[in-house]
């Protein structure tokens, strides 16, 4: 038996850093990831392709730890950075983007993030773990555009 969980995301932040920098961090899949918490190992399978492996996290009897693998493909001249996911790798499907736009004095930041994951549990556990299991991945995002945030020289 399994839970399915649907993560769906959305963010906008401002940064000081000049659009080049933070597309050159954005679009470089280990040094962006090096921000994100909880991140247990990067995996790079080839062709701008990557497996995540997250921390276990645990809740009461309960261990669970997200794998999941996404293709990068990145255009500079739109400032933009996309990944799709790679179906068989781990026990989620993770999708999103960058969006990053010069505002001269600043770099605006746009994030979205979707997600299915899939989790070895009993489907009477969906009420109480998919709440949780949003409110972790959520915090991790948080927490992961803070540490960019403060990588770009702060808010803008």
């Amino acid at each position: 038996m399994t839970v399915n969980v649907h993560i769906d995301l959305g963010y906008e932040f401002s940064v000081k850093a000049p659009a080049a920098e933070v597309f050159a961090v954005l679009s470089d899949v280990p040094a962006s990831a090096s921000h994100f918490p909880k991140v247990h190992k990067l995996v790079d399978l080839g062709s701008n392709t990557y497996r995540w492996e997250m921390e276990k996290i645990g809740l009461a009897q309960v261990n669970l730890q997200t794998i999941y693998a996404s293709k990068y493909t990145s255009n500079k001249a739109k400032g933009t950075v996309a990944w799709t996911p790679v179906k068989g790798e781990g026990n989620a499907l993770v999708s999103g983007s960058w969006k990053i736009t010069d505002k001269k004095k600043a770099t605006h930041v746009v994030l979205a993030i979707e997600g299915d994951l899939t989790l070895p549990l009993p489907g009477l556990m969906k009420m109480v773990i998919a709440p949780v299991v949003e409110a972790e991945f959520e915090k991790m995002v948080e927490k992961y555009i803070d540490n960019l945030t403060a990588h770009f020289g702060g808010e803008a």
